[in-house]
């Protein structure tokens, strides 16, 4: 009964900040802080971040850029010093209200401010990646191997479902902005506010029913908790060539995530630009992948029971290539897009969900939050690569269908090495002899 407790709590975390996600970084904060730097730039081209020119259209761009420096610099040293301390609780709260204070706070960004935005959001999502670390790695601890998949799929189709409520209140006031007799900038400066309001409401939870445990290794003494964590990183970088498994399903799913994500950012670029559909509508389809994406990850985790966690999460790969292949040959008009956007949020919870219940039954016990880090970096550091291909093909074809195309490397390539990853020899390897 603790266990489900735990578990129930758990999930709400990814309620909690889902919403950061869907309302501050996929919709309103990069047109926002964009149009504000616009206004500095007093009608040229350029704004002075701390004396740099910037074009003010790359400013957004730029700034999720550092934001994931910062997160491939700082992540895993999150990971050993959230392991060493055996205080994974508490390191979840202050990460979860130091990204929910810094999201808040945005709610007074006006003006010439754009410089403090971007520098909230540099906070914010900082933050958010490292109490993504932590709570990823709460899952070994709270779930045996043979509930791992269901549970993580539950976190992450209840995190989906939070994100599409907040983000449709908030929609709902931007279109009504009129009627309540505000202004369109103050109802999104309410709304960015809002979804650090709700990230710190729906953190309660969690806190009050997940436990922490003690570290597998005693590191009192030496060089104190930051020596031992620098230490501990270094060993968890040099013993992955141990578990030569674990690293290739990470390689695996640096090459598949990064395709995902490249679909993610760009298919409302392609939508807009080569379909010339409407931002409302655009908006509309966004919310509808939450929603289906909910369905799809408890879908996955029942395809998961039937045929295997590794097996459902390769049909789920085979499934992205296939919506690349429907998107070159036939997506032409608005239904055919959201057809599209349909079977994208079909695969989009499963294949994260397996992912992450798959990496748990590899990872050594009481390292969980350092792999994590390395799993979590392996998300945000790499993402430039998927784009990086789709603006080639952009640029040297000029065709967004190719470019799309072209994104099939990314999942024919982690499908190729994911098939010779041995999960139980995996398990094995890191000392879960019980997961295999």
């Amino acid at each position: 009964m603790t266990r489900l407790r735990e578990q129930r709590g758990w999930y709400f975390y990814d309620w909690a900040n889902s919403g950061f996600y869907t309302t501050v970084v996929t919709l309103f904060l990069g047109p926002y802080l964009t149009e504000l730097a616009k206004e500095a730039a007093g009608g040229g081209r350029f704004v002075y971040w701390f004396g740099v020119p910037v074009d003010y259209r790359a400013f957004w761009g730029y700034t999720v850029a550092i934001s994931v420096g910062l997160q491939v610099a700082v992540l895993p040293v999150v990971g050993a010093l959230a392991d060493a301390s055996g205080r994974k609780k508490q390191w979840l709260a202050w990460f979860a209200y130091t990204g929910s204070a810094a999201t808040i706070a945005l709610f007074w960004v006006r003006g010439g401010a754009y410089w403090v935005g971007g520098l909230l959001f540099l906070l914010a999502n900082l933050a958010f990646g490292a109490s993504s670390v932590v709570y990823n790695a709460f899952l070994p601890e709270i779930a045996s191997p043979e509930e791992r998949d269901s549970v993580s799929s539950k976190g992450w189709g209840i995190g989906y479902l939070g994100g599409g409520i907040l983000l449709a209140l908030n929609l709902w006031l931007y279109q009504n902005a009129d009627r309540w007799g505000l202004s369109r900038e103050l109802a999104i400066r309410i709304s960015l506010a809002s979804a650090g309001a709700w990230w710190a409401l729906f953190t309660l939870i969690p806190l009050a029913t997940l436990k922490n445990r003690l570290p597998e290794i005693n590191h009192a003494g030496g060089g104190g908790l930051i020596a031992s964590s620098f230490l501990r990183l270094f060993r968890t970088v040099r013993s992955l060539r141990c578990y030569p498994l674990s690293l290739l399903f990470l390689l695996a799913y640096l090459l598949y995530n990064d395709g995902i994500q490249t679909v993610i950012t760009q298919a409302s670029q392609f939508g807009s630009d080569e379909l010339k559909i409407p931002v409302g509508t655009l908006t509309l389809a966004i919310l509808m992948v939450q929603f289906v994406a909910f369905l799809g990850a408890l879908l996955f985790s029942g395809a998961a029971r039937w045929w295997g966690s590794k097996n459902a999460l390769m049909l789920s790969l085979a499934i992205w290539v296939g919506v690349l292949v429907y998107t070159y040959v036939c997506v032409r008009t608005t239904v055919e897009f959201f057809v599209m956007a349909g079977l994208v949020a079909l695969v989009l919870g499963g294949s994260q969900a397996l992912s992450r219940s798959l990496f748990s039954r590899m990872i050594p016990k009481g390292s969980e939050a350092e792999y994590f880090a390395l799993y979590e970096v392996s998300d945000k550091g790499t993402s430039w690569l998927g784009p990086l291909v789709f603006g080639l093909g952009l640029q040297f074809a000029g065709s967004y269908r190719t470019a799309i195309l072209a994104l099939m490397v990314f999942f024919l390539g982690g499908i190729a090495l994911l098939s010779r990853v041995n999960v139980q020899r995996a398990a094995r390897a890191a000392g879960n002899d019980h997961e295999a």
